[in-house]
């Protein structure tokens, strides 16, 4: 259903970490130019985590008001709670997303039945098409392929975003699940590899800095250019690299802003990228031609 580069998106912040929505509209407008193929709001990189339920869906809200259609926005609605994510989906249908990115419950570590019965009821609850997301080093929950291929069986659950971190687990995935969901990479470094074996695209945080060249790398690995895919991702490796010399999203909203599309704010616990990281992300970014 959504196929490509899928950027998740920074939540762009004022120095005291008040949402700036003028910035927002600007990163909205900014991946419509550049060819993205989907915006992720309010994702990990959106900093769901310190958002209020508020910020939460007015993000969401907002990104897709500025969107009017021209791109497909998914919303991020996962919570460690059912009924939270419950309502955080309900909200991203009422306020016009697209889809929703749902990760898996972070820090109570349910079991695999568990899994399976947050996620079914969440999908009978909102009818809007619905992506699991799985990163078991932010989440210390790991969505295992038996149990994802037990949910591909609900009508409504079109997609799952595998950040497990390897090329292994995303083809298991595919292999189970491939005719039924679509699976995407939720790492920038091995997103063209995981396409090669018949993923779908990449939940990407590269692409807040480099749209254009995730979106062309992600089609040219479609359509199986593997020389152009292989070129592409070879410009971007010291990029894909420097977005995680800190947690993210630290190194990428400090790309973004010295891209001049938006201020430095990130909100605690966060901070700002160190001084001492600065050069190596620009000099990542400039090898990307970007800067």
């Amino acid at each position: 259903m959504f196929h490509g580069s899928m950027v998740a998106l920074v939540t762009p912040m004022d120095s005291d970490g008040e949402v700036d929505y003028p910035a927002l509209e600007r990163l909205v407008e900014f991946h419509v130019d550049n060819g993205t193929d989907a915006i992720v709001a309010v994702g990990t990189t959106g900093e769901s985590a310190t958002l209020d339920y508020d910020e939460h869906f007015e993000v969401m809200r907002r990104t897709a008001e500025y969107a009017r259609g021209r791109i497909p926005v998914i919303g991020g609605t996962g919570a460690n709670s059912t009924w939270e994510a419950i309502k955080l989906t309900r909200y991203a249908m009422e306020g016009g997303c697209d889809a929703v990115l749902l990760v898996t419950p972070y820090y109570n570590k349910p079991t695999q039945e568990g899994l399976y019965q947050h996620y079914k009821a969440i999908a009978d609850a909102v009818p809007i098409p619905q992506i699991l997301y799985n990163v078991p080093g932010r989440t210390a929950c790991d969505l295992l392929p038996e149990t994802v291929q037990r949910l591909a069986d609900v009508p409504n659950i079109v997609g799952v975003k595998e950040a497990y971190g390897t090329v292994q687990r995303a083809r298991e995935v595919i292999e189970r699940c491939g005719d039924k969901l679509d699976v995407y990479s939720g790492d920038d470094a091995i997103g063209r590899e995981i396409i090669m074996q018949g993923g779908k695209g990449i939940v990407s945080v590269t692409a807040n800095v480099a749209p254009k060249l995730m979106h062309d790398l992600c089609a040219a690995a479609m359509r199986g250019d593997i020389q152009e895919a292989e070129r592409i991702d070879a410009q971007l490796a010291a990029l894909h690299k420097a977005m995680f010399v800190e947690s993210n999203p630290i190194p990428v909203k400090w790309a973004v802003a010295e891209l001049g599309l938006m201020g430095p704010g990130i909100r605690l616990p966060m901070t700002p990228l160190p001084e001492q990281h600065h050069e190596t992300v620009r000099q990542a970014m400039k090898l990307a031609g970007v800067l």
